[in-house]
């Protein structure tokens, strides 16, 4: 093999994760401290979807995550289905404080199955723990949820929570999709750099 080969970037070394949910839940903000910025309390809702790359190493191997934040407006979802396409992981988004947005998940999932079929691992976050007081939907209800589409669950705050709450969820992820595709079992990985590239409209099928 020519150290040109060598050098290349194997595409089975890159993982698709889509955060998907109602416009406003935070899916935008997820992504932005996971990828090392800062949470922006005038987050606006995204009107294309673009994606932000961290890379980590598994078993001395070096892998590469694109993660998509993907249209939310009602009007836009159809054109939302092509951003599905070779997505590994997925993690559904609620706002606690809004029913509406827990109650649109199925239709959420719907989307994905018919686009890209049932077999990929599923992430379910529970958004905005800091405004517990003004709770719609309870914690309860959100880990029956997930336990029923056999999603990992997490009750999070963008805003306050340490960020590497959340990336030590994204990592879980990571490694049940790593030990379901490879039979690996008990390993553990090693977010070691960030690397965003936002705004990159034109990619929509990585």
């Amino acid at each position: 093999m020519s150290q040109k080969e060598e050098n290349e970037e194997n595409p089975d070394d890159e993982i698709k994760v889509i955060l998907l949910g109602d416009p406003g839940v935070g899916k935008t903000n997820l992504i932005n401290i996971a990828t090392g910025h800062k949470f922006s309390e005038n987050e606006k809702t995204t009107t294309f979807s673009s994606y932000s790359v961290k890379k980590f190493k598994f078993n001395e191997k070096e892998y590469k995550i694109n993660l998509w934040d993907t249209i939310g407006q009602e009007k836009l979802r159809p054109l939302t289905k092509i951003f599905y396409n070779n997505s590994k992981i997925v993690i559904f988004v609620y706002d606690i404080t809004s029913e509406e947005s827990f109650k649109s998940l199925p239709e959420w999932m719907e989307g994905v199955d018919e686009q890209i079929g049932s077999n990929y691992i599923k992430g379910l976050v529970a958004n905005k723990s800091d405004l517990f007081i003004n709770e719609k939907v309870s914690t309860d209800e959100g880990e029956e949820f997930a336990n029923n589409i056999k999603a990992k669950f997490l009750l999070f705050s963008a805003k306050n929570d340490n960020p590497k709450k959340f990336e030590e969820y994204l990592i879980k992820l990571l490694e049940i999709y790593i030990s379901k595709g490879k039979g690996e079992n008990k390993r553990t990985f090693s977010i070691y750099k960030n690397m965003p590239e936002k705004d990159n409209k034109n990619n929509c099928c990585n």
